[in-house]
């Protein structure tokens, strides 16, 4: 066996660990879905790509939730809430539609641990009356995930219109010098703006994980069964 699950995250942190797909081996992601499945266990899946999903064999594969969108699946179904559930007082605010699936992949890591956050999208700032317009829905989120890429304003306006702690999330939306997402992670650690947090470039689950900490959520659980 090449991996360790750690399955006492959750317990120890609020958060339970996550499995990232990328550079995993199919079989290697079929054998930790297997111990998840032996250990009674839902997962959340990370950057499971369009591909790596098809390679998968259809029996693993159809014990999934998948969301090509943003690349995520979640096994053992969404808790109960799900993205249409209680208020969760977070709300995920992207600046552009290219911005979705990083965006996506926070709303899909909240709704995996019983969480529902609204997307508010396409609010970038080169049109300013576009977040202008949604900005009293924003403030009434405790946190606010800003999703945004190419120079990343959306960060600083938004962190200076709203009470609520903000995590910028940079995207690697973009080209020229805002190519790879670092314009917009260097606009977000630059920022002037109080009360504005980041994590790293298209880090959605890790905004998402940040969020609820912020909120001092309580573990909703694991088990797959009742």
């Amino acid at each position: 066996m090449d991996f360790r699950v750690d399955w006492d995250r959750e317990r120890r942190t609020g958060v339970p660990e996550a499995l990232l797909c990328e550079r995993k081996s199919t079989e290697q992601i079929a054998a930790i879905i297997a111990a998840a499945r032996a250990e009674n266990r839902r997962l959340f899946l990370t950057r499971l790509s369009a591909a790596a999903f098809s390679a998968l064999a259809r029996d693993v594969a159809d014990l999934l939730d998948y969301d090509p969108l943003s690349s995520t699946a979640i096994l053992g179904g969404v808790s109960e809430a799900g993205e249409a559930g209680i208020d969760s007082r977070i709300g995920i605010v992207a600046a552009g539609t290219s911005d979705l699936p990083v965006a996506r992949e926070a709303l899909r890591a909240l709704a995996f641990r019983g969480h529902a956050a609204p997307i508010i999208a396409d609010v970038g700032v080169a049109g300013l009356w576009r977040l202008l317009e949604q900005i009293e829905q924003i403030r009434r989120f405790k946190v606010v995930i800003a999703v945004a890429g190419m120079e990343g304003a959306l960060f600083s306006v938004l962190a200076g219109l709203v009470a609520a702690p903000v995590i910028a999330v940079p995207t690697s939306v973009g080209y020229g010098v805002a190519a790879g997402g670092m314009a917009a992670l260097h606009a977000a650690l630059a920022s002037c703006a109080s009360g504005l947090v980041v994590v790293n470039i298209d880090n959605g689950f890790g905004a998402a994980a940040a969020a609820l900490k912020m909120l001092g959520a309580a573990p909703q659980g694991t088990t797959l069964g009742p």
